[in-house]
C-alpha cells in the first residue's frame, strides 16, 4: 500500500471509529459551467463495524479557507460513488461560502 493510501486509511479510521479496508482508487474530474472544478484522485474503503455505512470514499480536498484536508464521505444513499461524493464535497463547500 502507498504511503498517500495508508495516510487516508488511517484518517477514515481515525474519522470513522471502525477498521477499514482499501478497495480501489478512482481518478473523478468534476466540472462547472464548462470548469474543472475538482481534478483527482479518490480512494474508496470498505467499513468493518460502522454503525450506518459499508464504504467510504476519501480524498484531499481544499475547503473554504484553501487549505487542503482529507475530506471522508460516508457511502449512504444517494453517495454511492467515487463521482457523488467529490459533488457533495463541492456542494458542502459552497454552502459554507
Amino acid at each position: 500500500m502507498s504511503p498517500r493510501i495508508e495516510q487516508l486509511k488511517l484518517a477514515v479510521e481515525r474519522v470513522c471509529l471502525c477498521k477499514s479496508n482499501h478497495v480501489r482508487s478512482d481518478a473523478v474530474v468534476e466540472y462547472f459551467q464548462g470548469k474543472v472544478v475538482w481534478d483527482g484522485m479518490v480512494e474508496t474503503f470498505d467499513l468493518e463495524g460502522h454503525d450506518s455505512a459499508k464504504r467510504c470514499y476519501a480524498f484531499p480536498f481544499a475547503d473554504t479557507d484553501g487549505v487542503p484536508t482529507v475530506k471522508i464521505i460516508i457511502s449512504v444513499p444517494p453517495v454511492e460513488s467515487p463521482h457523488r461524493a467529490v459533488q457533495v464535497a463541492i456542494a458542502e463547500r459552497a454552502r459554507r461560502k
